[in-house]
């Protein structure tokens, strides 16, 4: 990730969050305008009406907010959604945030075209089908920015799992309790979609996850497979085994966690701090840059 940074990050996008929410703003009030719901219907991401030749709502189904009715939730919502945002950006710098969020445009555009496929083959074709413009225009709506919105909610709990928030403006729950909630949630919701062959509820879903799922490991957590990272693995424990008793190698610079703490802590210098700068493994990827 750090190379491709090097060579695109200039493309990353900042004050992305904001740019969103913007986009959102522009969407409810199209929403709560009295002819505002009728302009939206052309705005989905509508894969049947793409391919006869609407190919803007490849990039406007990104003003069409989540559907709410109440516009005090929707305004809560969307406060909610800029705070995780942008700390999501100060923490992963706007490239990695940007690539976060693209990917879950493509992955979103990819999961309407294979369920138009899907409905394609399961129904013989479109050519005797009554209504098949009404169905998808329905079924558009499905695949817009919520579940993003839900990927990125998923991200934050993982990168910060022992923040905790009011959930309901009463309860305290740490976002990893929330995080889990909402994953669980999210699969069962997937899998009885699949189940049922609405395929317009799973594809969505199953495009958010898959976008987290990219992140997470990603993130480090196949690094420790990794060859290069078996090699050293093993030569850190044939030196520690050569190092006095009491005396550690290694310590982070936020905890002061050593190897002598947990010997299963992994340690890793940050190539963008000045200086050097050691992190374990809870720190590596949440830690401020020392500039």
């Amino acid at each position: 990730m750090n190379e491709f940074e090097r060579k695109f990050g200039k493309y990353a996008i900042s004050n992305l969050t904001l740019k969103l929410i913007i986009c959102y703003i522009v969407g409810y009030i199209l929403y709560y305008a009295p002819i505002g719901s009728g302009v939206l219907n052309y705005l989905t991401l509508n894969p049947y009406a793409i391919l006869h030749g609407q190919v803007w709502r490849l990039v406007t189904w990104l003003i069409v907010p989540p559907q709410e009715s109440n516009i005090f939730f929707a305004l809560i919502m969307l406060f909610f959604y800029y705070s995780i945002g942008t700390q999501m950006e100060r923490t992963w710098g706007d490239f990695k945030y940007t690539m976060y969020i693209l990917s879950g445009v493509l992955l979103m555009i990819v999961g309407a075209f294979l369920f138009y496929g899907i409905t394609y083959l399961s129904v013989g074709g479109f050519e005797n089908v009554i209504n098949v413009s009404s169905y998808f225009a329905q079924t558009s709506f499905y695949f817009g920015t919520y579940y993003i919105c839900m990927s990125l909610l998923l991200a934050y709990a993982a990168t910060y799992p022992d923040n905790v928030i009011l959930f309901m403006f009463i309860i305290p729950l740490k976002m990893k309790w929330l995080g889990v909630i909402y994953g669980v949630w999210l699969a069962i919701e997937a899998i009885m979609a699949a189940l049922s062959a609405q395929y317009y509820v799973f594809f969505p879903i199953a495009a958010s996850l898959i976008n987290f799922a990219i992140f997470w490991l990603s993130g480090g957590k196949l690094m420790r497979f990794r060859p290069k990272e078996v090699k050293r693995r093993r030569d850190f424990s044939q030196q520690v085994k050569m190092t006095a008793p009491g005396i550690s190698r290694h310590k982070c610079a936020v905890c002061g966690r050593t190897e002598l703490d947990d010997p299963n802590l992994e340690f890793r210098f940050c190539s963008k701090c000045n200086g050097n700068y050691e992190y374990c493994q809870d720190h590596l990827f949440t830690h401020r840059h020392v500039k």
